[in-house]
């Protein structure tokens, strides 16, 4: 990697620091440091559980406790036992603390406009554009693809969350029990793996690995969240996959779509698989793919 680049990188995360007040004790003059007033806006009108907080700003336990008890002793949080489970902790707001949050989103919104106002219009597009690139970069190099079993909380999640996508994609539905099944053995080692894909934290996709035979693997489940789309989360899991086919000294991958999922077809091609003849019979499937590894 070039130290230019490195050095860019570097540059521009001072600017931004110094530009949004991250250096300022009394962050947007509401008399406290930043940390603190992020955690009000994670929390929320919704609440929010310390967990999930502390994995969605990537914080350890020790510091996320003292933000948590300083924002206690303001009066603007209350922290109590999850109704459902009483081993969780729960985060909500207080009167007072949904009052900071409406102060810190009025002068967040100064504040961007503050950044906007001295370009012209085509400047303040092409900043807007170039940030939700920015974004969507940043937020792509923080996706974690782990394999797990198929039967876990957020595996299962996730292939529930894919099902309920297909029925609704698909011209005719989608029934599972009339695809070509994918048992849960198919997906564990030595047969197969099935991995999940994480962003701060939470589960954003799946997709999966079979042995056909000694020389051949298909792939299958392949899912990501509506909400993490355009960061490179299929892209990601597709990757991992092949990689753990290179490990079996697999000598092709095999898979399947349906003509609905255009942009599935588009990725598959886009990363070197080629359209073939139908190799199964799948009910649900009008595009057949192969890729040599």
């Amino acid at each position: 990697m070039p130290d230019s680049q490195i050095q860019q990188v570097r540059r521009f995360n001072r600017l931004i620091t110094q530009r949004v007040g991250a250096l300022d004790n009394d962050y947007l003059r509401r008399g406290r440091p930043l940390g603190e007033a992020r955690l009000i806006y994670e929390v929320g009108r919704d609440g929010a559980e310390v967990r999930a907080l502390r994995d969605r700003l990537g914080l350890d336990s020790g510091y996320a406790s003292r933000l948590l008890r300083s924002l206690e002793a303001q009066g603007l949080i209350r922290v109590r036992p999850a109704p459902d489970d009483g081993r969780r902790r729960r985060v909500e707001l207080t009167a007072k603390g949904r009052k900071e949050l409406s102060a810190y989103d009025r002068l967040s919104d100064r504040l961007a406009r503050s950044m906007l106002d001295p370009l012209d219009p085509p400047e303040r597009d092409r900043l807007v554009a170039t940030m939700t690139e920015v974004e969507r970069l940043i937020r792509a190099a923080l996706i974690e693809v782990q394999i797990e079993a198929p039967t876990s909380t957020e595996a299962r999640w996730c292939l529930t969350r894919y099902f309920e996508e297909l029925a609704t994609r698909f011209e005719t539905g989608f029934d599972p029990g009339k695809s070509n099944p994918a048992p849960d053995a198919d997906m564990t080692p030595p047969r197969g793996v099935f991995v999940v894909a994480r962003l701060d934290g939470a589960a954003v996709g799946c997709g999966a690995l079979r042995r056909i035979d000694k020389t051949t693997g298909e792939i299958k489940r392949m899912w990501t969240a509506p909400a993490a789309r355009g960061c490179g989360v299929t892209r990601k899991v597709l990757h991992r996959l092949e990689a753990s086919a290179k490990q079996w000294r697999l000598k092709s991958l095999r898979l399947e779509t349906n003509r609905t999922l255009t942009e599935a077809q588009a990725l598959y091609r886009g990363e070197g698989y080629r359209e073939v003849a139908a190799f199964n019979a799948e009910p649900y499937a009008h595009h057949w793919f192969e890729k040599r590894l």
